[in-house]
């Protein structure tokens, strides 16, 4: 169970005499190939069609931490949103492990999205009259569960973020970083399979946004996750083992690398 795997990443990580807590893995493997094939994408302002994604074919294996990079208006966003099931394409086809997104009805796609994806945005959509704690446990919501699995759910979540003494602050009592931190335990608190992060340190310091991309880094190498990351910023791309370059809709180049340590 997932949650007793942040449990024992948790224990390790406080015992000071433990060294090496991290799992030895190299690409680890989850549930979740990611299949784009030949998506077009087309928006319509008034009688004007604009095309945005032209023929894409993209492959993400699972487990793989990978980074899409280009230039504002690429499509970069559209990607990660069809990937997520927040969008359609206009034509081709999205597999994600088993499921085959475009065959699926909304309200199938909405239950998926719920338990298989987990988002992260630059801005950090925190709902400003709920604690820490209770933002994280919104996703919980949609799911039967006791009301003990979910606070020990939203407890080990933060203290993987390093926020169990934030849990009771809103968000106009956290810094930038601690938000974003909120957002990601959020975002893993559901046990998903993949994970999409949109410039999810572009408001962030140096600092900050170095801290966050090791949370990333972490969730790939020490349970698994299939990462996708948009991002303009080249030191944090360097943290990506494969860098995939997006331009006026079409993959333009690639960079694979080895898994980082």
């Amino acid at each position: 169970m997932f949650i007793g795997e942040l449990q024992r990443y948790v224990t390790r990580l406080q015992n000071p005499n433990n060294v090496s807590f991290l799992i030895q893995k190299v690409c680890p493997m989850s549930l979740a190939n990611i299949s784009v094939h030949q998506v077009v994408k087309n928006y319509h302002k008034d009688r004007i069609e604009i095309p945005v994604l032209n023929g894409l074919d993209l492959t993400i294996p699972a487990g793989q931490f990978s980074v899409l990079m280009g230039p504002s208006g690429s499509g970069k966003s559209t990607l990660l949103h069809l990937i997520g099931g927040l969008d359609r394409p206009t034509s081709g086809t999205i597999q994600v492990g088993d499921f085959n997104l475009d065959r699926m009805s909304d309200s199938e796609l909405t239950r998926w999205r719920s338990r298989h994806v987990g988002f992260i945005f630059q801005m950090y959509h925190l709902i400003p009259v709920l604690t820490a704690a209770e933002n994280v446990e919104l996703p919980l919501l949609l799911f039967s569960m006791s009301s003990h699995e979910r606070k020990q759910r939203v407890a080990t979540a933060l203290q993987v973020v390093g926020l169990t003494d934030r849990m009771d602050h809103r968000p106009n009592q956290l810094s930038g970083g601690q938000e974003q931190r909120v957002a990601i335990a959020r975002a893993i608190v559901t046990d998903p399979d993949v994970i999409l992060a949109d410039e999810p340190t572009g408001d962030l310091d140096a600092k900050t946004s170095e801290e966050i991309l090791n949370l990333l880094n972490i969730l790939n190498k020490e349970f698994g996750k299939t990462i996708l990351l948009v991002t303009h910023d080249p030191r944090a791309a360097a943290h990506g083992q494969r860098i995939l370059h997006l331009d006026k809709g079409i993959l333009s180049q690639e960079k694979e690398a080895v898994c980082v340590t």
